[in-house]
């Protein structure tokens, strides 16, 4: 059985149902509702995707017996794979919530971690509730309208995200392994106690499964009540463009090139790309006219210090961003084009105000700036940055710190949105699937609108080769979709390693970064993959020692 499962309708007590027109909270406690009465129409299944909603931002323990305050869903999942990854740069010592341990690869390689542990039982738990909900309606006796489809399109689509994150982070990649043979993970399709799983399913037999839910989950949403628009909690329903948007992700991972390009422009047809002001304005509302999916993060259930922001955004008053604000790779920064305004959001020239600096130059007696020679033209920069972004006084600043994601109310702990999906991501998609089918002319096409978007001496023509445009899409890539977590899935795709000492340095230090500042690329090294729990091998009669990832 798959240990610590329980649906999150009879986990979290207080669940949101929103409207076209208006949102309120319903309190009675969801263990009051029986599984029969939740499971019994289409407006009470909706309340167990609420739940889901609800469940992807919420702390682990709310969600399933044995959670841990210290993950708080996608809050940590999301900018996890840029962390491990080495995308976003940490400054200085902060060990937060195991957030160092992550950069330093002592985390995910150990099976009584926390974070192999608790990503694992979250979206076993997300399985188990979409299970819920598809097995009801399979029972066929439901009458058949376009919210029963819309229910039905969000649960398979539930149950692909869950099993995507599974088999990104527990098995190894699809284009460098060997997807027949490869231990993927269990499959689940239980929906109650006790969750009997099958034993693990090659990774190819779990991307069969996804490719069958994500084309399910379409069909159904073919049919289906249109989601609402104008409000920033609509877009945490999942509807026809966010499915496939997955179809994309899927496909891009397994080298499908065309599938993923033609479900990427599917994806993101309706989500026009943002302007300047747009993109600069802090990357905290689903409102964004980009975003396809994400979580309106509910005033009245914020997760504070386990937030997003938190982890993530250098105007947080939180002290894992107070004392260490996070970087931009510099190798990254210095190939952004002056004519690019993504390039203003990286702030390459802050002053070293931390004394306790891991590169050893904090403070005004160890500065190297020449732009600042004396002590008050050091102040006086500091001064400006914190003004012009919200920082308290009490906010570091540092070289090449980054103010892309920015509060709603900087210098604040309230809690701001999460975005999941965005159509420059579908772009990107699009490009590097018609490059790899070597289209250069389809790739350039892909990349036009969003390059002459952010660069006013954009020119796609000028990437005339395969290899000239993949390099080109992994900088737009690093640049475009910092902090927003691909960077992880990105390297396992390319197989490439991790250095940070490589061609001049990202800026990060060894002795902070430790295993992680250098990694051999995925296909030679086993440590790229997540351990499986131990408390699940222990727990579970279908895995043994022997199931265990090298």
């Amino acid at each position: 059985m798959l240990r610590e499962i329980k649906f999150i309708l009879l986990v979290i007590g207080v669940i949101t149902i929103t409207s076209c027109s208006e949102e309120f909270l319903e309190t009675k406690p969801t263990d009051a509702i029986s599984a029969g009465d939740a499971l019994a129409t289409a407006e009470n299944m909706s309340l167990i995707i609420n739940g889901l909603h609800r469940g992807l931002y919420a702390q682990s323990q709310t969600i399933f017996p044995g959670g841990n305050t210290a993950r708080a869903g996608e809050h940590y999942w999301v900018p996890l794979g840029d962390n491990i990854a080495g995308g976003v740069i940490h400054s200085a010592r902060a060990n937060n919530l195991g957030w160092q341990e992550e950069t330093q690869w002592t985390s995910h390689t150990q099976e009584t971690e926390l974070t192999p542990e608790l990503l694992w039982y979250h979206r076993y738990n997300i399985i188990g509730s979409a299970n819920a909900v598809i097995n009801r309606i399979a029972e066929g006796d439901i009458p058949v309208d376009g919210r029963l489809n819309e229910i039905a399109g969000q649960a398979y689509t539930y149950r692909v995200y869950a099993y995507l994150s599974l088999i990104q982070h527990y098995a190894k990649g699809y284009l460098i392994g060997n997807p027949s043979s490869d231990p993927g993970v269990p499959l689940l399709f239980a929906s109650e106690a006790p969750f009997n799983s099958a034993p693990r399913s090659t990774v190819q037999e779990i991307y069969d499964q996804m490719e069958l839910d994500i084309d399910t989950a379409i069909s159904f949403f073919e049919e289906a009540t249109p989601r609402p628009t104008g409000s920033a909690d609509a877009k945490s329903q999942l509807n026809i463009d966010v499915a496939y948007g997955l179809k994309a992700r899927i496909a891009l991972s397994k080298g499908d090139w065309e599938t993923a390009a033609t479900a990427a422009a599917r994806a993101r047809q309706d989500y026009p790309i943002m302007d300047e002001s747009d993109w600069k304005s802090g990357f905290n509302t689903t409102l964004l006219p980009e975003v396809i999916w994400g979580s309106n993060v509910i005033t009245t259930e914020t997760t504070f210090f386990r937030s997003y922001f938190y982890l993530i955004s250098n105007t947080f008053n939180g002290s894992q961003v107070r004392n260490n604000p996070k970087l931009v790779d510099e190798r990254l920064y210095e190939q952004i084009p002056d004519t690019d305004y993504r390039r203003d959001v990286f702030l390459a020239n802050a002053p070293n105000t931390n004394t306790s600096a891991a590169n050893g130059n904090g403070g005004f007696d160890n500065n190297t700036n020449p732009l600042y020679p004396t002590r008050a033209e050091f102040d006086a920069a500091v001064a400006s940055i914190k003004s012009e972004y919200g920082l308290t006084s009490g906010h570091n600043t540092h070289p090449y710190m980054h103010v892309k994601f920015r509060q709603q109310n900087p210098g604040s702990i309230d809690p701001d949105d999460i975005i999941y999906m965005r159509s420059s991501e579908m772009y990107l998609i699009e490009a590097e699937a018609k490059a790899m089918m070597n289209d250069i002319a389809g790739a350039q096409a892909a990349l036009s609108p969003l390059g002459e978007a952010r660069d006013s001496e954009y020119d796609a023509t000028v990437f005339a080769t395969q290899g000239d445009l993949m390099e080109h899409i992994k900088f737009q890539r690093g640049v475009e979709l910092y902090g927003e977590g691909f960077l992880y899935t990105d390297k396992i795709r390319w197989d490439e390693a991790i250095d940070h000492a490589a061609n001049g340095g990202s800026g990060a230090s060894q002795t902070l970064y430790q295993d992680g500042f250098q990694q051999d690329k995925p296909s030679v090294n086993n440590a790229w993959v997540f351990k499986i729990p131990q408390a699940e091998i222990d727990a579970n009669p279908n895995l043994g020692p022997s199931d265990q990832n090298p």
